[in-house]
């Protein structure tokens, strides 16, 4: 009499297979988690690139003044007194949008941004003194 052996695997090849893949995973997983927050923090590093270069444009071309709290100048066309309908801009099509917070408004400021003018609804901190503006998003405070 033979004994027939069945083909398959064993428990311990099972188990072992499974925390293979458990460690795989353990690994993998955060770094698509980060990717998503490099994407976000490019994106709003490139839009608070664009709008700074476009304020000072306004600035160079408007005798120093930078555009109003809401920045619509940056819209429009204006002329020299920043008043719709000159020569200049538009410098933008729209205002960008905060990838952080998903909005485009503008928040606007007298001075620099204190942890307190950071939020969840504005897209961006604005000082309508000096035209400076900042990301709405405390860990890029700095930037």
């Amino acid at each position: 009499m033979s004994h027939i052996k069945k083909a398959g695997f064993t428990l311990i090849e099972v188990l072992i297979v499974v925390v293979i893949l458990a460690v795989l995973a353990a690994t993998v997983i955060p770094q698509f988690t980060d990717s998503t927050t490099d994407a976000k923090k490019s994106s709003v590093m490139l839009n608070l690139h664009t709008l700074r270069s476009q304020i000072q444009l306004y600035r160079a071309q408007h005798e120093g003044n930078p555009p109003s709290a809401n920045l619509n100048e940056l819209t429009i066309d204006t002329d020299v007194n920043g008043t719709a309908g000159g020569p200049f801009g538009p410098y933008l099509t729209k205002i960008p949008v905060n990838s952080f917070t998903n909005s485009n408004s503008v928040k606007a400021l007298t001075a620099a941004p204190t942890a307190s003018d950071f939020n969840d609804t504005d897209g961006w901190l604005y000082n309508t003194n000096t035209g400076d503006i900042w990301i709405n998003y405390e860990e890029l405070k700095d930037e």
